[in-house]
């Protein structure tokens, strides 16, 4: 899920909204100077890749309403991840964002932020399920690459630093243009499958129910189905996720092949 179902997931989605409960996550699209070529694709490494979600997570942190440690919504994300603190090779860190859009996205710094208004409408497996989808982006390179891409795309570098091997790290101007690039970053067909695979997976391994998987993509679809202000907040994680129906309905049938399902 680029923005989770979880995206911005995809990779790390910079985006600055009001301070009140009922904010909407948005995202500063202010320009950058295009001067540069950006860094060279086969030197950026996965380091590089969690320094920028570093510095993005950051400045997301600081822009948007955060669940303090107290809050409902932040109990009851620890209490559903404290198993989970080290994932494929991650240290995971959790955050919740008080706005109205649904969403959730992992990071390649082992940053996962979700969304209120998303924890309001799934059930506790099925936000793991959910979360588990975009870790499998992060542990896949999907977020990587994504990032990489970003990077290029926007020529964060100026002309000296194009020809270097190391990644700049990014003012706030430059940070709300790449989040504006990974935001018009969508997965292919195929990292959506890998990334679904890795979410059954992950629900198998720890004896969760898988078709509580399958039972949010069927949300997903119905909310594909809906016109309206309500299909608002989720334009942008659906149109990221199409086919949830046909997602579902793969979940179910692996199911049944494991004897998980009837």
């Amino acid at each position: 899920m680029k923005q989770l179902l979880l995206h911005a997931a995809t990779a790390c989605l910079l985006l600055s909204a009001t301070v009140s409960a009922s904010a909407q996550f948005k995202i500063n699209k202010k320009g950058i100077d295009a001067a540069g070529k950006g860094v060279k694709a086969a030197t950026f490494s996965d380091a590089d890749a969690a320094k920028l979600a570093g510095q993005a997570i950051a400045y997301m942190d600081s822009h948007n309403p955060v669940a303090d440690d107290n809050d409902p919504y932040t109990i009851r994300l620890k209490k559903l991840f404290a198993a989970h603190q080290n994932e494929g090779g991650l240290k995971l860190n959790f955050k919740v964002y008080k706005v109205v859009d649904i969403n959730a996205f992992a990071c390649a710094d082992g940053s996962v932020r979700v969304f209120s208004s998303l924890m309001d409408i799934m059930t506790d497996e099925e936000l793991l399920g959910i979360i588990g989808h975009e870790i499998g982006h992060v542990v896949n390179k999907d977020t990587r690459d994504a990032i990489r891409s970003a990077y290029k795309r926007e020529a964060l570098t100026d002309a000296a630093s194009s020809q270097s091997e190391t990644v700049n790290t990014l003012s706030e101007s430059e940070l709300g243009g790449f989040a504006a690039a990974l935001l018009d970053t969508k997965f292919s067909r195929k990292q959506e499958s890998e990334a679904d695979d890795y979410a059954y997976e992950f629900m198998k391994k720890y004896h969760y129910k898988v078709t509580a998987l399958a039972s949010a993509f069927n949300k997903f679809a119905e909310m594909e189905k809906e016109t309206g202000s309500n299909k608002s907040k989720s334009d942008k994680m659906l149109s990221s996720h199409p086919e949830s129906a046909d997602r579902a309905a793969k979940v179910l049938e692996k199911a049944q092949k494991d004897g998980l399902a009837k």
